[in-house]
Order: C-alpha cells, then structure tokens, then sequence
C-alpha cells in the first residue's frame, strides 16, 4: 500500500477512536455542568452514564459474529452510519428524558467504533507488525478521548452547553463517516456462524453485563445498602449470567466456552487485566476527581489533560517499538513500576496540591497504561488461537469485560473508598475542635470576620465562622482519604510488581536447573 494511503487508514483509525472516546467521556468528564443544563441532580446525571454503559459493555459481542456471517464491509458501513445519526440526535436533547433514550442509543452504536478503529489501524501494516506495532497503536488511539474530552469540553460548553458538545462529536462523526466509506477494509470470507440460540444465549448475557454495569455506576451515588432495588439489580445480573452459562455449557457448538474461561489459566489473565484497570482508576477516578474535590475545574486542568495524552502515546509509542514475543512480562514490570511510583507520588497530596505538582506522576500512570494492555491483549489472543479460532470470541468477552465492566468496578470501588475514609477522618478532626480550645476559637474568629461588617449578632457571627471551619475539616478530611486510595494503589501495584517479579525469578531458575535435551542416537 502507497504511504499516503496507508497514512489515511491510520487517520481514519484514530478519527473512529477519537469519535467513540469523546461520545464515552464527554459525559463523564462534564458532568456538573452538564446536570445544570439539563435541569437534572448528581444522582439523576449518572444514569447517563449508566444508560451508555447498559447495553455498550456486551454488544460487541455478539457483533462479531454478526460480522463474519454478514461481511465487514456492511458491517462497516451501516455501524459509522448509525453513528452519525445517534450524534446528531444529541443535537435536538433538550431534558433529561431524551437524554437517556439518547445515551442509551449511543451506547449501542459506539460498540462497532472500537473495532473498526482496530480494522483501520492494521490494515496497512504487513502481517508480521499487526499483532505488536498495530496493537499497540490500536489501542493507544483508544485512551485518547478521556484528555481530549476535558481539553475541547470548557470553550464548548460555554459555546451551547450540551449541544455544543455533541456538535463536535457529529462533525467529527462525519469525517469518520467520509473515511470508512472512502477507504474499504479487505474483507475476509463469509461463513454462516451464528445459531438461533446464540441470540437466546447473548440476550441473557446483555442483561447480566448491563445490569452490572449500571448497578456498578449509579451505587455509590445512592449508597449500597439503603436503596433496596440495587440488591434487586445485581440479584437479576446474577441469575441472567448464571442462565447463559448454563445454556452454553449444554451445547455443541457454544457461542462462549465457558470451560475455557474458567480455565486456570483465563482465570489469571482476567485477574491481571482487572486488576490493572482497577489500579488505573487512579487517574480517572482518583487524580481528578480529587482536585474537583479541592474545587478546581476543567479550565485549570488542561495543562494536566495535555500532560496525561502526552504520557499515554509516549507509552503506546515506546510499547509499539519494543513488543515483541517474549517480552510481554518486561513491559508489565516497568508498567507497574510506573504505577507504583506514580500512585505513592500522588499519596503525598496536600489542601495546597496543585496541578503542576502531579504531571510526572500522571504521565507515570498514562504511560503505564499504555505499556500494560498491549502486551496484555497479545498474549492472551495467541493463547487464544493456539487453542483455535473460535476461541477468540470467549478471550474478547475476557477482555471487554475486565475493561469494561473493570472500570465500572474500579470507579465504583474507589469512590465508595473515598466516601468511607473521608467519614473517618472527619471524625477524627472535628474530635479536636472545640470551642473552649483558644487555637480553634482564634480561626473561628478568623473566619467569621469577613461577615463583620454584614453581621452584627455575635451567636450568628460565631456560627458563620464555626460553619467555614467545619468546610475546612471536610476539604481536609477529603484530601487524607484521597491520600489513602493513592497508597492503596501505590501498595496493590508493587506487590504485584514483587510478585510477577517472584515468578520470573522461578521460571529463569527452572529453565536452568532443567536437563538439556539430548541428542537423538541416529
């Protein structure tokens, strides 16, 4: 393929990525100014996030058999074209109603992007360079939509709000749309592989996925235990799931293989995989999330967000130029090194941390991102294929769900971490206030005196000072819990460094103490 070609599909590559990226965290990203416009609560807000995620975290798939009986050129085709509807239907949201009929529409249609961004990406590379220069291009594309989402998200916003945001997702839905129908995918042979039970098989699958998800991101915001109709939810994932598994487990010819992915050694791929992700909710939900704590905004946090991009394709690049065989446990290591550094960096935050003081540790984590999914994905699609090609689908349900269900889990988990540690050392503070101690008397008295000349009753002067003091021990309290999950992290990725370093050490010394084979005697 000519270089000016191939550097299209590259484009095309990154124009679907960066599509399905922003449609995921524009959101996400915006979510106070976003439930303003809408007229909608913190509570309400994060249904649209769960409402993407419900049907988006299993859809793809049952695309990939719908794929390979029906052509990639079809599949390509009709999957941007619903795309660019959906975008533009954000464009006429006006309340929260439609937004989530909306969202929920837009979860569907994102779920062919991530693979046809895949599909662009590698087809112009020789076979020899798609399973480690392509993959790992691929899915560096793929991390950058949450930076960009808080770079172009304030100037957007203060242009029309939410319809200002998907202006820029349908516009860059079009050019996407001009390259998939410019550019054709060399489309592999057709074979009649889906079965009717497979529908039967997937639909219990969605539900158990979608349920998950949305129970995941919506729990912490209504609390666990007192909102009865979330057991209810992870009550109806459990029985859905355990319903597919039982009907794939009576078939032939399974649509997931379910032996296999209960298999010692998919079970410790899937551990790793959600583990990491879990460990990079330290940026998402972590990094930032903390400094909204502190009360800073998207605006100042855009030399982060370029911070953070930049990290995450230096990782990508760097991961791009050395996978190769082999070397998939390498890159973990310094994957995790990255993440240990980074998170323990982080966990020295103080009420005056500012941006400027985390780019090296968030560049870490961004790297170590990018360093660790790559080598992770090619090991686990050759162990896959060794075993045949049909188990490719059951490593792909592997992968989507320690992603995304992963990151659900992780924001879930780390948030609920927060909220319990926040109210452990807000007890610990406010023990020590007192009113008859003259240091807690002098900031009370401190604090008040910019409404002196506005008050004039002592009691109520006093309150307002007791008041703000009481903001200050809860944005105190908030940054030592924040510390607290940043160690958390820090502490999980060095024992996993130590013990994937252990392994090394044990396998290096069994290849030594092992016999050589001996020579045949003819």
């Amino acid at each position: 393929m000519p270089a000016y070609r191939a550097a299209l599909y590259f484009i095309t590559s990154v124009l679907l990525s960066l599509t399905q990226g922003l449609g995921m965290n524009l959101i996400t990203a915006n979510l106070p100014q976003i439930q303003g416009s809408l007229g909608a609560t913190t509570n309400e807000s994060m249904w649209l996030v769960a409402a993407y995620l419900a049907p988006n975290v299993s859809l793809s798939v049952i695309l990939i058999k719908v794929r390979n009986q029906y052509g990639l050129r079809r599949f390509a085709e009709l999957g941007i074209l619903g795309f660019v509807l959906v975008a533009a239907m954000h464009l006429f949201v006006s309340d929260m109603q439609s937004a989530l009929i909306v969202r929920f529409f837009s979860g569907i249609v994102a779920s062919p992007m991530s693979s046809l961004a895949f599909f662009y990406m590698l087809e112009p590379l020789p076979q020899a360079k798609k399973l480690g220069l392509g993959l790992s291009l691929a899915l560096t594309n793929t991390t950058l939509g949450a930076p960009i989402a808080r770079l172009v998200a304030p100037g957007l916003l203060e242009i029309g709000q939410w319809h200002g945001l998907y202006l820029l997702e349908a516009g860059l839905a079009m050019m996407a749309f001009a390259g998939v129908y410019t550019l054709p995918l060399t489309a592999p042979p057709r074979a009649k592989v889906l079965h009717w039970l497979d529908f039967v098989s997937y639909i219990f699958l969605a539900i158990g996925f979608g349920l998950t998800a949305m129970g995941l991101t919506v729990g912490r915001f209504y609390w666990w235990f007192e909102a009865p109709w979330l057991g209810a939810m992870f009550a109806c994932a459990i029985a859905a799931l355990t319903v597919a598994v039982l009907i794939e487990l009576n078939r032939e010819s399974p649509f997931l293989d379910i032996r296999w992915l209960t298999s010692k050694q998919t079970l410790h791929l899937a551990g790793v995989l959600l583990l990491f992700r879990f460990a990079l909710s330290e940026q998402t939900s972590g990094a930032y999330a903390f400094f909204q704590a502190l009360g800073l905004q998207n605006e100042q946090l855009g030399t982060l967000a370029w911070v953070i991009l930049a990290g995450g394709m230096a990782g990508g690049v760097a991961c791009a130029a050395f996978l190769k065989p082999g070397r998939e446990p390498l890159l973990h290591m310094l994957a995790l090194c990255f993440l240990t550094i980074g998170a323990y960096m982080d966990s020295q935050a103080t009420n005056l941390t500012r941006p400027e003081e985390m780019y090296v540790s968030q560049a870490l984590i961004a790297a170590a991102g990018t360093l660790f999914l790559p080598p992770a994905m090619a090991a686990g699609m050759v162990s896959a294929l060794q075993k045949g090609p049909n188990y490719i689908l059951s490593f792909i349900v592997v992968f989507l769900a320690t992603q995304s269900l992963g990151g659900a889990l992780g924001s879930a988990a780390l948030g609920t971490f927060v909220t319990w540690r926040e109210k452990f050392h807000s007890a610990a503070l406010v023990e020590h206030i007192t009113l008859t101690n003259p240091v807690v008397a002098q900031r009370i008295s401190q604090l008040s005196g910019a409404y002196g000349r506005v008050l004039t009753d002592k009691s109520l002067l006093n309150a307002e000072g007791l008041a703000l003091l009481s903001q200050q021990a809860t944005k105190e309290a908030y940054v030592l819990a924040y510390n607290d999950v940043f160690l958390v992290i820090s502490v999980l990725s060095g024992v996993a460094l130590a013990i994937l370093a252990i392994h090394l050490a044990i396998l290096s010394i069994g290849r030594r103490l092992s016999p050589a084979p001996q020579p045949s005697a003819g």
